[in-house]
């Protein structure tokens, strides 16, 4: 489904990502864990296609090389990213843009789905404005579920959110998941995965994957810390 194969970025003279390599499968959901300043958010932002981003390597969607497309390109093939810190759209509400922005989709069907997600009450509200975190993280998630994308790139969903706001976080991705959206997550803490159906893990550490593997690398990870890996490398 997600194929990258030795991936490299950098801004400027500054090189981020050291040649990146994971595959993940149709409906699976693969974490990447690392340190701080590891490179770990510069990779979704590659694979979304972030300009400001210099990238070379391989990187193909479904067979389809997507290194080369602009952003919207890449929207439209089915990627679709959250961010650690959503941006606030004054002066349009969440509902305008649901409407606008998924051709076909009835208000009803809006409706329907907001109440999964407990947000039918933001819909005439603007979008993420005046949210608190967690708020802002379930309305990404009913987005994701109205888009329906091949492949979600959730970046940090986890950050600034308390325990019970995390365990509802979680539990929407669980009770949400399907065998046409791969999904691929992003954190340096371990607690939201405690919570989710992971198939795989991966360490990033100075912009590389240093070791792949099932759920077994998050109690590696909280009883060693990431230090280990960086001394290895």
């Amino acid at each position: 489904m997600l194929k990258v194969s030795n991936l490299h970025a950098n801004i400027g003279d500054v090189k981020i990502l050291n040649g990146i390599d994971l595959e993940i499968g149709k409906g699976e959901l693969h974490a990447v864990m690392g340190p701080n300043g590891s490179g770990k958010s510069t990779l979704c932002h590659v694979l979304m296609g972030n300009p400001d981003f210099d990238a070379n390597g391989e990187v193909s969607l479904n067979g389809s090389k997507i290194l080369e497309k602009p952003q919207f390109e890449r929207a439209e093939d089915g990627i679709f990213q959250s961010y650690q810190y959503p941006v606030g759209l004054p002066g349009v509400s969440l509902m305008e843009f649901i409407m606008a922005s998924n051709e076909g989709l009835s208000e009803d069907e809006a409706v329907t789905t907001a109440k999964k997600f407990n947000v039918e009450n933001f819909l005439d509200r603007e979008v993420n404005v005046d949210l608190s975190g967690g708020e802002k993280k379930r309305s990404e998630l009913f987005q994701l579920a109205i888009k329906k994308p091949k492949l979600a790139l959730l970046d940090e969903i986890d950050s600034g959110l308390d325990i019970d706001a995390i365990k509802t976080v979680a539990n929407l991705i669980n009770e949400n998941r399907d065998d046409e959206t791969s999904y691929l997550l992003v954190t340096h803490y371990s607690r939201i995965l405690r919570y989710l159906d992971v198939d795989k893990v991966h360490i990033v550490v100075k912009g590389n994957v240093v070791k792949s593997g099932n759920k077994e690398l998050i109690e590696e990870v909280d009883s060693g810390g990431y230090t280990q890996y960086q001394e290895e490398n």
